[in-house]
């Protein structure tokens, strides 16, 4: 079985969707996080899609991925913060 990390050459474009509550602050918070890892990441490239129920949002931010430790640093980050259910 390949490496997961052999299989990406950096940089490379590379989506990252979040998941959470709807709620007052998710996405201004998500772009927070993003920009500490990748501070070129342009907010307004990011896609909101509401659950059918409105209960939570997705969102996806499609970074500039420099290195695979740079990528986990993120995912680390965005899976400890409060507001986040998922990150994929």
């Amino acid at each position: 079985m390949p490496d997961e990390a052999a299989l990406l050459a950096f940089p490379c474009d590379f989506p990252i969707k979040v998941m959470g509550k709807t709620q007052t602050g998710f996405a201004q918070a998500v772009i927070e996080v993003v920009r500490r890892h990748a501070p070129d990441f342009e907010p307004a490239t990011l896609e909101m899609r509401p659950s059918r129920e409105g209960k939570y949002l997705s969102l996806t931010c499609t970074i500039r991925a420099v290195s695979r430790a740079r990528l986990d640093d993120l995912y680390r980050e965005l899976c400890d913060h409060p507001m986040v259910t998922m990150v994929l």
